[in-house]
């Protein structure tokens, strides 16, 4: 093994060697050096290119990926979908993507999108969960490695790469974040910043999940246990019975009007997504959506 290879694969967190891997690659640097490192890894690697359609050229991008597969000995597989210009076009470009990629995939995500990641979410309003960015593992294994290694293990390997001009324009907020934001703080922390950032994500990551872990002795339909556990337990108990096996966490606003119902502030209230949370019988029961926010509380026999 190389040198450079066998450094950067101890950080990584790939499967077992023999282990099935389907990788999400672009043909950029970063995801190029998730193939390469996954089959040094003896991974069986199949490698998965999306095509947005987006711009003149994008669909000889496979052949950049196809090649770069066969030349390390993993599968092959060209997806295409459509996607039309226009509002939230990161949202729906990776929604589109997810549709044709196992719920499995790897990514290529590197520690440099950990720290954006983090400050995205940060900005959004996001929790402690959402602050711990990412997970290392099957899915990230890469995500130790910085930006500027996976360029020199590319350009070390001789693989052609493919840049994408969208990865530029400032129109995308993660652009500004990468470009502007993390300069930004550098100078201000006449630091590098990242490492900080990604530490971080970690320690807020490893505490949520240990408050997730007890959250789930809460049952969140019971209202008065709901009611009488710590709130912070309490919160996560309803994200996650809201949430379902939705992709997206319920508002910090829907989840406060939900233990309101459990208090008895109120009988019920709306939720999104055209859902509606109502109280009977010391129960909470998800339902169809009525008119109406919240119901004002009466004098019933379960109220705690």
């Amino acid at each position: 093994m190389r040198p450079i290879l066998e450094e950067l694969l101890g950080r990584c967190t790939f499967p077992p060697a023999g282990s099935d891997l389907t990788c999400a690659v672009s043909g950029g640097p970063d995801s190029l050096a998730l193939l390469a490192l996954a089959s040094e890894a003896g991974c069986v690697v199949t490698a998965v290119h999306v095509d947005h359609g987006l711009r003149p050229g994008s669909a000889g991008e496979a052949d950049v990926v196809e090649a770069a597969a066969r030349r390390f000995g993993a599968r092959f597989r060209a997806e295409r979908v459509a996607l039309a210009p226009g509002p939230n076009l990161e949202a729906r470009a990776r929604a589109a993507r997810l549709a044709v990629l196992p719920a499995t995939v790897a990514t290529g995500h590197t520690a440099d999108d950990q720290a954006e990641t983090m400050l995205l979410n940060l900005l959004r309003g996001a929790a402690a969960g959402g602050l711990g960015g990412m997970r290392a593992g099957p899915r990230h294994p890469i995500l130790a490695l910085r930006r500027t290694e996976t360029v020199a293990l590319c350009r070390h390997l001789g693989l052609t790469m493919v840049r994408d001009p969208s990865n530029e324009d400032p129109a995308h907020r993660r652009n500004r974040v990468r470009h502007e934001v993390m300069a930004l703080l550098d100078e201000v922390a006449q630091r590098d910043v990242v490492p900080v950032l990604t530490r971080q994500a970690g320690l807020l990551a490893d505490e949520a999940d240990y408050l997730d872990s007890l959250a789930a002795a809460v049952d969140p339909t019971d209202a008065r246990a709901l009611a009488r556990a710590p709130v912070a337990l309490a919160r996560r108990a309803v994200r996650t019975w809201l949430r379902g096996d939705g992709p997206y966490a319920p508002t910090a606003d829907a989840v406060e009007r939900v233990l309101e119902v459990a208090r008895g502030d109120c009988r019920a209230c709306e939720v999104g997504g055209g859902l509606r949370v109502r109280r009977r019988r010391g129960r909470l029961t998800q339902e169809g959506a009525c008119d109406g926010v919240a119901v004002p509380a009466a004098p019933v026999a379960d109220a705690p």
